[in-house]
C-alpha cells in the first residue's frame, strides 16, 4: 500500500508530548509487529488518535493482514460481542486495556499499544482484495462493517492527493478518529506523500490541542459541521495561527453562514478552504468544492473526485438532466466499496457494487454542475400529505435560533424537536409550526441533557427514535 522505505528519516508521526517517529522507524517496527503472523487474517484494533494505534494500522495494512477498527471508547460489551462475531486471530489495544481482555496472551507490545493473540481458531476466508473492515459513521456496536479494498483505499488517497495537491510539507493535525473514515482518509492520504502527522486525542476545545497545533506549526485539519460551529463559538477566525495553510469540512452540510464565514475567512488570509462530501460505502470522499469557488459556490459540496462521477435520478430511476431538479445522488469510481459484511462468513465476497453507489442523498446541480445536498433520503416525514426535510427544518432551527443545539427526527405526522435547553422550546415550537403550515399538535419538543453524538461530533438520530414511537 505505502512503501515508507522511499520517504527514509522524513517525520512520518508526531505526538503531543514530543515524540517523533520516521517513516523508516514506522516501516521497521510495522515488519516487527507483522513477523510472528503467519498467515494473513483478522485483527481488531481498539483505536485512539495515538502513535500506536496508527503505527500497528499502517503495520497490518502493510503486512497484508486485515483490521478491524473500532473506537476504543466503546462499550467494553459491544466491544466483546463484536470480537466473538468475528473471532479475529489478534487484536491490537492500548495497554492499559490489557487486563480488560481474557483468554489471550501477549505476544508483542511497542509505543503505547500491545498485540494479544485470542484462542480462537476459526480460519474465515479472506478474500484477496479484502483491506478493512470500517463502521459506517453512525454505527455503534453493529456487526456491519464496509468492506473496503486495497484499490478503494489507494485510489481515493490518490485522488485526495491530487486535488488538495499534498506535498511532505504537509503537517495535518488529527481532529477526527481514525476509525472514521474521514479521520482515516486524512491519515492514509498523507502517508501517500510521506508528509508528517500531529497525533493527539485532545479536542479543540482543550488548550492542549492549540498548544500543539503551534508548537508543531499544523497546516492543516479536518471538521465535521459540528467542529465548525465549536470552532465558531471559539472566535477562530481571530487566532494567530500562522502555520495553518487549508481547512477541510465534510461529514454533513456545513450551515449556509458557517460555511461562508469560514470561507471568507480562508479567501482574506492566504488559506484555501474546502468542503467535500463522502461517505464510508465510498472509502471516503466523492465530491469536493475547489477552494477557489469556496465562497462563490457557497453551500455546494462541489463537484466530483478526480476519477468519478455524479448524476441524479428521479422516483422512476431516470437520469435527471436539467438542473435544479431534485434526484438521488449517484456516485461511480473506483473507490466505491465491495460492499457490507455482517459476520465473518461475508469476508470471501467480492466486489458487490461494480463501482456504483446510490448514495441516499436527494441532491440537485447547478448550471455549472456543482451539486447542493438537501437532505437523505430517508430523513424525510410525510406530514398530513406533506413532504418534509429534516435536515432543512433542523437547519431553519439553528439559522433562527443562534448558538443552539437541536436534532430533530420523527415519524410520519409527528416530528420531534430535541433541544439542551428549555427556555427556548416554546419559541422553537411557534416557528417551525409557522415556516412549515403544520398545526403545533404535531410538532414535539423534547428537552434532553445533550444531543447524543458518535466519537466524530455526527448526531446519533437513532438512540432518539424511542422518544418518537
Amino acid at each position: 500500500m505505502w512503501d515508507f522505505d522511499k520517504f527514509g528519516d522524513n517525520i512520518a508521526l508526531i505526538s503531543e508530548n514530543g515524540i517523533e517517529i520516521s517513516y523508516n522507524e514506522l516501516s521497521n517496527e510495522g515488519k516487527q509487529i507483522v513477523d510472528g503472523i503467519d498467515e494473513r487474517c483478522l485483527v481488531v484494533i481498539l483505536c485512539r488518535n495515538t502513535i500506536g494505534a496508527i503505527g500497528g494500522y499502517s503495520a497490518f495494512i502493510n503486512g497484508h493482514i486485515v483490521p478491524i477498527l473500532l473506537s476504543a471508547s466503546l462499550d467494553m460489551s459491544l466491544i466483546e460481542g463484536l470480537i466473538d462475531r468475528y473471532k479475529p486471530h489478534y487484536l491490537w489495544i492500548p495497554q492499559e486495556m490489557r487486563d480488560d481482555f481474557h483468554g489471550v496472551y501477549e505476544v508483542y507490545n511497542q509505543w503505547d499499544y500491545c498485540m494479544l493473540k485470542t484462542s480462537y481458531d476459526t480460519k474465515h476466508i479472506l478474500n484477496d482484495e479484502l483491506c478493512i473492515l470500517l463502521t459506517t459513521s453512525g454505527s455503534t456496536g453493529s456487526p456491519k462493517f464496509v468492506r473496503q479494498s486495497y484499490k478503494n483505499v489507494k485510489v481515493n488517497a490518490e485522488s485526495i492527493v491530487n486535488y488538495l495537491d499534498l506535498t511532505m510539507d504537509e503537517r495535518p493535525i488529527t481532529t477526527l478518529p481514525m476509525n472514521y473514515t474521514y479521520g482515516l482518509s486524512i491519515i492514509n492520504s498523507h502517508f501517500m506523500v510521506g508528509a508528517s502527522l500531529l497525533v493527539t486525542d485532545k479536542g479543540i476545545m482543550q488548550k492542549e490541542f492549540w498548544s500543539f497545533f503551534k508548537t508543531y506549526n499544523a497546516t492543516s485539519f479536518g471538521g465535521v459541521p459540528y467542529t465548525y460551529e465549536m470552532l465558531d463559538r471559539l472566535r477562530f477566525v481571530n487566532m494567530k495561527l500562522p502555520s495553518l495553510r487549508y481547512m477541510t469540512q465534510a461529514g454533513g452540510k456545513l450551515l449556509p453562514e458557517l460555511h461562508y464565514k469560514f470561507a471568507q475567512y480562508a479567501y482574506d488570509t492566504g488559506r484555501k478552504f474546502y468542503v467535500m462530501y463522502g461517505q464510508c460505502e465510498a472509502t471516503a470522499r466523492m465530491g469536493y468544492l475547489p477552494s477557489e469557488d469556496a465562497v462563490r459556490k457557497c453551500g455546494s459540496m462541489g463537484i466530483a473526485i478526480p476519477g468519478g462521477e455524479f448524476w441524479l435520478i428521479d422516483d422512476d430511476e431516470n437520469k435527471i438532466e436539467q438542473p435544479g431538479i431534485k434526484g438521488e445522488l449517484v456516485y461511480a469510481g473506483d473507490n466505491v466499496t465491495l460492499g457490507y459484511a455482517v459476520c465473518g462468513e461475508d469476508l470471501i465476497k467480492g466486489d458487490e457494487r461494480n463501482g456504483i453507489l446510490r448514495t441516499g442523498d436527494i441532491a440537485y446541480f447547478d448550471d455549472e454542475g456543482y451539486y447542493y445536498i438537501v437532505g437523505r433520503k430517508k430523513r424525510f416525514l410525510k406530514m398530513f400529505g406533506n413532504r418534509v426535510s429534516l435536515d432543512e427544518i433542523q437547519t431553519l432551527i439553528k439559522k433562527e435560533f443562534k448558538n443552539i443545539e437541536v436534532a430533530v427526527t420523527g415519524v410520519d405526522d409527528k416530528m420531534c424537536i430535541f433541544l439542551t435547553e428549555d427556555k427556548q422550546s416554546a419559541d422553537v415550537r411557534k416557528y417551525v409550526s409557522d415556516v412549515t403550515k403544520l398545526n403545533s399538535s404535531a410538532i414535539k419538543v423534547f428537552v434532553i441533557d445533550e444531543i447524543p453524538k458518535n466519537d466524530a461530533g455526527k448526531i446519533l438520530f437513532y438512540a432518539l427514535d424511542a422518544y418518537c414511537n
